[in-house]
């Protein structure tokens, strides 16, 4: 049957989830990817509680939803990241803790831990998240930068994140990175050195999300052919770009998302300039059977009307692989 619709809430965590599952219920999905943030998942509350679990399945199943993954992207950030004032705004208050940045980060890395285990108690099979990175703020290398230099922010990628996975494969649950600017992996190249930096651990997938590519020139369905056992989730978010006025470039000009100036801008699925054809032929040739996860994000527009728009796009554009043999067999001789 075709891939489950799914609504990723990390851009609804404003509204408690027991609002929110009715209302994604009425704009047609089938399930959630539950953020842990807002009240959503608590991952400390999972592992402490007996009936905290249970209580969430009740909901979700009361609106005829199911779930397939947690997201804890927020905490993931700050595994690696050179911490600043920002990343207070967004973390648990026990992982920000007094601020000091060795040490959120050796919180944020043991909360990622602890979500592994949430996620098995929950009964899901993946994590879609983020790393952070210690290097990104070098991307654009000037001063000159050194591939010693990139070495190393790698290796400590390597060294916080490979614990982790760890405790992902004593609980059977893989990691998704939503591959990402800002991220130790950004590009396919840097995809793969981050794969080796933790010595191609089973557990270190990607959560596919078309958006973030081709307003940096990278083949977002070429990614799918790369790491074809590797995709562990998919996200259906939707981009355009070259929509500027020429006075802001792709790397933003320090404005906010809907500023006409801007070069490149999310939009609700289906609005934009992303290729979700070649995306469902290619997620069907590398045998993906997991859910399409609407991460709806667009500054122009209502966001009930765009999660129901693009829930309806998802159902209409996919379709279930062939199951015999190839159209034309039905040609051949032996088989008339």
């Amino acid at each position: 049957m075709p891939r489950p619709i799914t609504l990723f809430t990390g851009q609804w965590a404003d509204l408690p989830l027991a609002e929110l599952a009715p209302l994604a219920k009425r704009m047609g999905y089938d399930g959630l990817e539950l953020a842990c943030w807002g009240d959503h998942f608590d991952v400390q509350e999972a592992l402490a509680s007996e009936t905290y679990v249970r209580d969430k399945w009740a909901l979700l199943k009361e609106h005829g939803l199911t779930s397939f993954a947690i997201g804890n992207h927020l905490v993931g950030r700050a595994v690696c990241d050179l911490i600043d004032a920002r990343h207070k705004s967004i973390l648990p208050a026990h992982v920000w803790g007094d601020g000091d940045p060795e040490g959120v980060r050796q919180r944020a890395a043991k909360e990622l831990a602890d979500t592994a285990i949430a996620a098995k108690k929950f009964g899901v099979k993946t994590v879609t998240g983020f790393t952070g990175s210690s290097i990104w703020h070098a991307t654009y290398a000037f001063p000159p930068t050194t591939q010693e230099f990139w070495d190393a922010g790698f290796a400590d990628f390597g060294r916080r994140f490979t614990p982790i996975l760890d405790t992902f494969e004593q609980n059977d649950i893989n990691f998704a990175l939503e591959v990402h600017p800002t991220e130790i992996a950004f590009d396919i190249a840097s995809t793969q050195r981050a794969i080796r930096a933790v010595r191609g651990h089973k557990r270190f997938g990607f959560n596919f999300d078309p958006s973030h590519r081709p307003t940096r020139g990278v083949d977002y369905v070429k990614f799918i052919r790369t790491f074809p056992e590797r995709i562990y989730n998919a996200h259906m978010k939707d981009v355009w770009w070259g929509k500027g006025d020429g006075t802001v470039g792709v790397f933003g000009g320090h404005t906010s998302f809907g500023d006409a100036r801007r070069n490149w801008d999310f939009r609700s699925v289906g609005r934009g300039m992303v290729d979700f054809e070649s995306i469902i032929v290619a997620l069907n040739d590398i045998g993906y059977a997991g859910p399409l996860s609407v991460e709806w994000e667009d500054s122009r527009m209502d966001r009930e009307h765009g999660a129901a728009e693009s829930a309806a796009f998802c159902r209409r554009l996919d379709f279930k692989p062939a199951s015999g043999g190839a159209f034309d067999s039905a040609f051949a001789r032996d088989a008339r």
